[in-house]
């Protein structure tokens, strides 16, 4: 009786501390909403401030996925040296400077400079944050703790944009740029909490403090022992990295399945809302800046609260057919604002502008439980621990990269194709996204990261990896 009832004890205090570790490490995501959300409402701002045209405002967006890409391209070898709790705290760093310095930039060209870094951080957090997950969860709940990273994402997001609504009744940009700071100094706090990542620390020989940090987060010494042994296993492929990538068509498949994965995500024409959101509103017919502002903040919280339904079904529905359902929701959404705005929405009545909006959040849902977080917990499961870094590396670079294109084209592509065709673009590409998602795309549900490798180095079709 004794012995059931500390076994009991001992699972419960597991799950804590690893809901714990996995909460403080997708503070991240937090950060990165953030930065990602507050541009939308500051740059009507910012462009009376310094007088901007169209293209020096898309500068100011995508400068920060340019720091981004690169973030993510250096965070592979940072991971290698330091690990994944030490490169987590270097980003929180560069989130504080790079927050203060975009609240007293004198000059556009300053402000894009200190986007930049704010883009390192969040290059640095978006490859290391969801492979710290991915490293540290138990594998039934690994693809909800990856979510919960989108989620902090989205309430990151949202809270930028309420902040904003809050601050443009003053025309107060530097505000809500520099409000920032403080979760980035709470980040940086909560960091040096983190174990760091049993996977990094058996990858450098110590194998003892990586089955302590696995006792600590698992519910028996029995399972901290029998993953340890799986992560000595796959060690002891020989190559690793870019030899690796060079050496195996295997493991070549699986980096361009997560650079693909990326690309599908950026396209889906997510971040053209969430960048220019006031400017939706304001084709949509909604004209004032008050309108536009809390717009805004109900794009933001449909955001979040969609993505209680990725945390829901990630471990249980699974991967693949929450993606097809969500492609499809997004196609419909944004192929039926594209006829609305062909139609002339903005000098309809209240009923069509408000069925616009609709149609609009109707996409957001079908994202925030699909592609959102799902991208990031597959590109996460799908590489091999030898090739790991390096594979996320190539593909959260791909993602900025793609990023960048998305926010330094939208508004060229609305006056070269018009409104309504740069909508349909998007939607018809979720309805190839769909076909990709049948085509190659794995279920990994329920499925250890050394099973799948193991399928992955035999030779298993890239949609059978986690059979």
């Amino acid at each position: 009786m004794s012995q059931t009832m500390s076994s009991s004890a001992t699972n419960s205090s597991s799950k804590r501390v690893t809901f714990f570790v996995c909460f403080l490490a997708a503070l991240a995501g937090l950060l990165f909403g953030l930065d990602i959300g507050v541009i939308a409402g500051a740059l009507p701002f910012i462009k009376q401030t310094f007088t901007l045209t169209d293209h020096q405002q898309e500068w100011i967006v995508s400068s920060m996925m340019a720091g981004a890409a690169i973030g993510a391209i250096g965070s592979g070898k940072l991971n290698v040296i330091l690990g994944r709790k030490q490169s987590l705290m270097i980003g929180a760093i560069l989130f504080v400077i790079g927050s203060l310095g975009s609240a007293f930039a004198t000059s556009p060209e300053m402000l894009i400079v200190m986007r930049v870094l704010l883009g390192l951080a969040i290059g640095i957090a978006s490859y290391t944050a969801p492979l710290y997950l991915s490293e540290i969860a138990p594998e039934n709940i690994r693809g909800s703790m990856i979510s919960m990273y989108q989620l902090m994402i989205t309430i990151g997001i949202l809270v930028a944009y309420v902040s904003d609504t809050l601050f443009s009744y003053h025309g107060a940009w530097r505000w809500m740029l520099g409000i920032i700071t403080i979760p980035a100094i709470v980040l940086l706090i909560g960091v040096f909490f983190l174990p760091d990542s049993p996977r990094w620390l058996a990858a450098r020989g110590d194998d003892n403090k990586a089955r302590r940090v696995l006792e600590m987060l698992r519910d028996s010494s029995e399972k901290a022992k029998h993953e340890l042994d799986e992560i000595r296993n796959s060690l002891k492929v020989k190559q690793g990295g870019f030899a690796l990538f060079r050496a195996n068509r295997y493991f070549r498949k699986a980096v361009y399945l997560g650079v693909l994965l990326q690309v599908i995500q950026q396209f889906t024409g997510m971040n053209v809302i969430m960048y220019y959101a006031p400017k939706i509103f304001d084709l949509s017919g909604f004209t004032s800046t008050s309108e536009q502002m809390w717009g805004t903040v109900i794009v933001g919280a449909t955001n979040v609260l969609a993505t209680f339904i990725a945390i829901g079904l990630v471990d249980r529905w699974g991967r693949k057919p929450t993606l097809k359902l969500g492609f499809l929701v997004m196609a419909i959404g944004m192929g039926v604002l594209g006829a609305m705005l062909n139609m002339g929405v903005a000098s309809m009545d209240m009923n069509a502008k408000y069925f616009a909006i609709a149609m609009l959040l109707m996409f957001i849902i079908g994202f925030a439980m699909s592609a959102g977080p799902l991208i990031w917990v597959l590109c996460s499961e799908i590489q091999p621990l030898k090739g790991r870094d390096f594979g996320v590396t190539v593909s959260t670079a791909t993602n900025w990269i793609a990023n960048m294109i998305v926010g330094a084209t939208f508004l060229t592509m609305l006056q070269s194709f018009g409104n309504a065709n740069t909508f349909w673009i998007y939607g018809s590409l979720n309805v190839v996204f769909i076909i990709l998602t049948f085509m190659l795309i794995p279920e990994t549900k329920n499925v250890s990261l050394e099973h799948i490798e193991a399928n992955l180095m035999s030779g298993t079709a890239l949609k059978d990896l986690g059979k």
